[in-house]
């Protein structure tokens, strides 16, 4: 893949790939540094992707780094600051509040179903999961979303 196919697949993916590794990683600079390594996996790889499935593929492998950091020394060793993200009302920031304090494999499959617009198969197929365990897991992120924002009301 040439550097210039590269650099149209960031232009066009790059903001997808970092939303969903700031859903798995809750910490603004590791998503990035997540975003950037998928990127230049791809460039250092130098593979050929299948017309029309580079954004599956992109979000597979920000899937599979993010869980590779979650479970990589220094994130189990190294104390998080407190981030927060900027809402624009107090309904988004309940929202974020609430999603955020879901776990890592729930979030992930809120993040690609609502803010990506991913169906549950396709989730499955990103993350390597079966259909099902998708459902199940959407399901229980709304639940405990439902629980957790109708503190707010």
């Amino acid at each position: 893949m040439e550097k210039q196919e590269i650099a149209q697949l960031y232009e066009s993916y790059a903001p997808d790939v970092f939303r969903l590794a700031l859903s798995y990683l809750h910490n603004q600079q590791d998503a990035e540094d997540v975003c950037q390594a998928v990127f230049l996996s791809l460039l250092n790889k130098n593979l050929q992707l299948f017309p029309g499935k580079e954004k599956a593929w992109l979000l597979t492998c920000t899937a599979n780094a993010c869980k590779n950091h979650l479970k990589s020394f220094w994130k189990r060793n190294v104390g998080e600051l407190d981030e927060s993200l900027p809402c624009h009302d107090d309904t988004d920031q309940d929202l974020w509040s609430a999603i955020t304090s879901l776990a890592p494999k729930y979030r992930a499959v809120i993040h690609l179903y609502y803010y990506e617009g991913y169906s549950q198969e396709e989730i499955a197929q990103i993350l390597k999961l079966s259909r099902t365990a998708v459902q199940t897991r959407v399901s229980r992120a709304r639940n405990q979303l439902k629980k957790e924002l109708s503190k707010y009301e």
